[in-house]
């Protein structure tokens, strides 16, 4: 069986993306790659960190303009 291309970054939804940064950090952290592969993992592990930034941030602007006023911070009670 062939290995799959991953799918290019630009096309992963929020979801795709932190899913395989989560594997792609189960994977580093289990310290049994060669390290020509931990490398290009920790690459794509990168990329996938800016990707999910880019849709959160649409995500709050979209929210932003359809509730009319800037989000809140979030604060937890003691």
């Amino acid at each position: 069986m062939a290995k799959q291309e991953p799918k290019p970054i630009e096309k992963l939804k929020y979801e795709q993306a932190f899913a395989e940064l989560e594997a792609i950090v189960a994977a580093l952290e289990s310290g049994e790659r060669p390290l020509d592969e931990s490398m290009t993992l920790f690459e794509r592990g990168q990329a996938l960190v800016k990707r999910c930034a880019i849709l959160l941030d649409q995500a709050e602007l979209k929210v932003q303009q359809l509730s009319g006023e800037a989000l809140i911070d979030y604060e937890e009670s003691a």
